[in-house]
């Protein structure tokens, strides 16, 4: 975004933190910088604000910025769907379009009185290898009989440092079983300093260590060990059969498990409305666990293709006719010139 000439206020990356009680921590800290956002808000009044995802965050700014007769659109709904539907009201009284990347929202938000737009998942346009599955397994020195297990533990250093451990001790367990010949791969995200910490470990199971090539790694994997969150739709558009899993603070889990109403926690199940990917979620998240059905899908080509078809499936379901962020742009254009005309 800066270098399309955007002038940044606070930077995003500061206010990501996953889990209820993860949070508290960092309260002082990014209400700060909501402080400083409100700021230049009050000080520039911009003909229009276009919030991102971030609900805890921006819908509290949405409410301020309509104090300040400031329209706002918010790209990517805030998940209510699935909890924390007491925010419903709020968004009705503060959100004047709201702009959805998954199809089955719409449907959900105009029975509660908000106009929602379906655009398509941005992803689909965006996601490439940047070489064919055989180019990149020579490029990461991958034998040819080998099967490639990719790990992604998650984006954010907290995920990564909860995670990575069950990971390390997976990778270990299979490499014991004695099967079919394995090849690991740790994607992660640049600039995490994840890999220096866990350098030693992951050096002593000669797991390749790559940052900033996640969709590389994944377009020539057979199998991915993937984080619940946007790896997993990632995983989905390069049709990567994959085993979901997710864990936070013990705290953060017995308060929200009792808020959340959802009969899956992947996306990828979300959008199929059917169990299309394995789950191992919080204790459910255990070596011996993802151990076994990890092996079992490697040695089941006949599932790992049946999961590829499903995943194909949810790959069309997140596409739309045109380009997603195209069909923003048009909105917010439009709302534009509604509002200079009414002014």
């Amino acid at each position: 975004m800066r270098g399309a000439g955007v002038r940044a206020v606070v930077d995003a990356a500061s206010l990501s933190v996953v889990g209820l009680v993860e949070v508290i921590t960092h309260i002082p800290r990014i209400y700060g910088e909501y402080r400083k956002l409100l700021r230049a808000a009050k000080e520039e009044r911009p003909e229009i604000a276009i919030l991102t995802d971030s609900p805890d965050f921006h819908l509290r700014l949405a409410r301020r910025l309509k104090d300040l007769q400031i329209p706002v659109i918010y790209l990517v709904a805030p998940q209510v769907w699935a909890w924390r539907k007491g925010r419903l009201p709020l968004m009705q009284r503060t959100i004047d379009r709201l702009l959805c990347i998954f199809p089955f929202e719409p449907e959900f938000f105009a029975r509660h009185g908000i106009e929602a737009t379906y655009i398509g998942h941005p992803l689909t346009r965006l996601i490439q290898p940047s070489a064919s599955r055989e180019e990149l397994r020579l490029r990461y020195d991958i034998p040819e009989r080998a099967q490639l297990v990719a790990l992604l533990p998650g984006s954010r250093r907290g995920e990564i440092s909860r995670h990575l451990p069950v990971l390390l001790e997976t990778v270990r367990r299979m490499i014991g079983s004695g099967g079919q010949a394995l090849r690991f791969i740790l994607a992660i995200p640049p600039d995490t300093g994840i890999g220096s910490t866990f350098k030693e470990p992951v050096s002593g199971l000669s797991i390749q260590v790559l940052e900033g090539q996640t969709w590389d790694v994944l377009a020539c994997a057979d199998l991915a060990l993937a984080a619940s969150g946007t790896v997993t739709i990632e995983a989905t558009l390069l049709g990567t059969p994959m085993i979901t899993f997710y864990r936070v603070n013990k705290m953060s889990w017995w308060m929200g498990r009792r808020l959340v109403k959802i009969p899956f926690f992947s996306m990828v199940n979300l959008v199929a409305g059917k169990r299309v990917v394995p789950e191992l979620i919080q204790d459910d998240l255990t070596a011996e666990r993802l151990t076994e059905d990890a092996l079992r899908l490697l040695d089941d080509e006949a599932a790992r293709n049946t999961m590829r078809r499903e995943l194909r499936v949810v790959a069309q379901k997140l596409s739309a006719p045109q380009d997603p962020m195209e069909v923003a742009a048009c909105i917010v254009e439009k709302h534009l010139k509604e509002e200079m005309v009414h002014a």
